[in-house]
């Protein structure tokens, strides 16, 4: 063997390592916007429902209410199985699953089988974020423009749900809007198997320490704190998007005609994308846990900010705290994911997201309490408590994490 074979043969596996990394994450990208466009499908479909069963909007959108409780709960048992068993075959799981779950609701006779296929949808539908994060923090080495164009993709299955699925309902029918991504969501899962490898090898081998290692005590409080940063982010992120187009509504009623209000709303939204991206920029140039603090002190200021705004103001507010909360998903993804082993990662993110899922249903809750009594200046006050719960507690954890890796660095070998 000649001495520049194994150099050409080293060169040409790095070349094919890198080539099935960037193909993983692709596929990663493509399911956070699957997940998030499958949920969407039926609130939009139900509209003509009313027409096909004759039942009123609040007696058919309830049916949905079981597909967003089964998202929330079964991300627990996803994250677990995942890191015991194979992350690879999970999202395998995740593709058919939907898939068939998205053909049952097509092919449903009656309510009955459509809310129990509606019901099937958020069980699988809940594998993508416990398990897809664990796996994007792996392949991406917890790189902030990975994770925050990941995130987009997640709000950009958000924004075409809608339309996509009002378009195949109206030239199609209403089962069409499930047939065409049930059918896409099949095909997928195929090619995601045959593009990549399988990793039952590899469970035993994920890493059981984490980049920066905590002792248990001050483990436990690490990830108290990411509980309570779970709970105020879900709750402060859901009263803000759910209730969003009501406050430009009343808000912004006197300077914007009211055609204009899903527009204005929508464009609130995408500073939330562009907030993402952003991040995963500043990164690269300000810490983690710094930049961390920063957002959600934002996040607190634009919510404060909104109680007391009207007109363009209030637009601008809105968009500042839509931003913050949207860009803090991707610091708070690479916190976690340096001071959590690798082994554990789909459990540790499947709590995470079992209480940011759950959240919704107290937020609504929330919404209709204050707006009876004081319309939504309570309600962006209250939001303004709670982004103020989520700064404290962010601050805490900056200066936990100050004094871990001052220690950390302490302990390290020079160079």
């Amino acid at each position: 063997m000649s001495p520049t074979t194994i150099p050409a043969a080293t060169h040409a596996e790095h070349a094919a390592e890198e080539k099935a990394r960037l193909r993983e994450i692709a596929f990663l990208n493509w399911a956070h916007a699957v997940d998030h466009f499958v949920l969407l499908i039926y609130p939009t479909v139900v509209i003509g429902l009313e027409v096909v069963y004759g039942l009123p909007y609040s007696e058919l959108i309830a049916l949905s209410g079981a597909a967003f409780l089964a998202f929330g709960v079964f991300s627990l048992p996803a994250g677990w199985l995942a890191d015991r068993w194979s992350r690879r075959n999970m999202m395998a799981v995740f593709y058919f699953g939907c898939g068939v779950s998205l053909a049952g609701v097509g092919f449903a006779p009656n309510l009955t089988v459509l809310a129990v296929a509606m019901f099937m949808l958020g069980v699988f539908a809940a594998i993508y974020h416990p398990v897809g994060m664990a796996m994007l923090i792996e392949a991406s080495g917890a790189k902030g423009r990975t994770l925050a164009f990941n995130g987009v993709c997640g709000n950009l299955g958000v924004s075409l749900a809608a339309g996509i699925s009002a378009a195949l309902a109206s030239w199609l029918g209403w089962r069409a809007a499930f047939f065409a991504p049930a059918a896409i969501c099949i095909v997928t899962g195929f090619v995601y198997i045959w593009l990549t490898p399988g990793d039952l090898h590899l469970v035993k081998a994920r890493k059981k320490v984490a980049a920066v290692p905590l002792p248990p005590r001050l483990m436990v409080v690490f990830f108290g704190l990411f509980i309570v940063l779970a709970l105020t982010a879900g709750l402060t992120f859901n009263v803000l998007t759910i209730a969003l187009p009501k406050i430009v509504d009343e808000g912004m009623a006197k300077d914007v005609p009211l055609v204009m209000v899903g527009s204005v709303a929508t464009a609130v939204l995408v500073c939330g994308a562009l907030a993402q991206l952003s991040v995963g920029r500043l990164v690269e140039i300000i810490t983690p846990h710094m930049l961390f603090a920063i957002v959600t002190g934002l996040g607190f200021l634009g919510n404060l900010w909104a109680a007391y705004a009207s007109g363009i103001s209030l637009l601008i507010a809105l968009a500042v705290a839509v931003a913050a909360i949207y860009g803090q998903v991707t610091v708070n993804d690479m916190i976690m994911a340096r001071y959590t082993a690798d082994a554990w990662r789909g459990r540790v993110y499947a709590v995470r997201y079992f209480l940011v899922f759950i959240s919704a249903g107290a937020a609504i809750g929330l919404i209709s309490l204050l707006h009876q009594s004081g319309g939504f200046a309570m309600v962006l006050g209250a939001n303004a408590v709670l982004g103020l719960m989520l700064f404290i507690a962010t601050l805490i954890l900056v200066m936990m994490i100050v004094s871990v890796e001052g220690k950390h660095a302490a302990t390290q070998p020079a160079e």
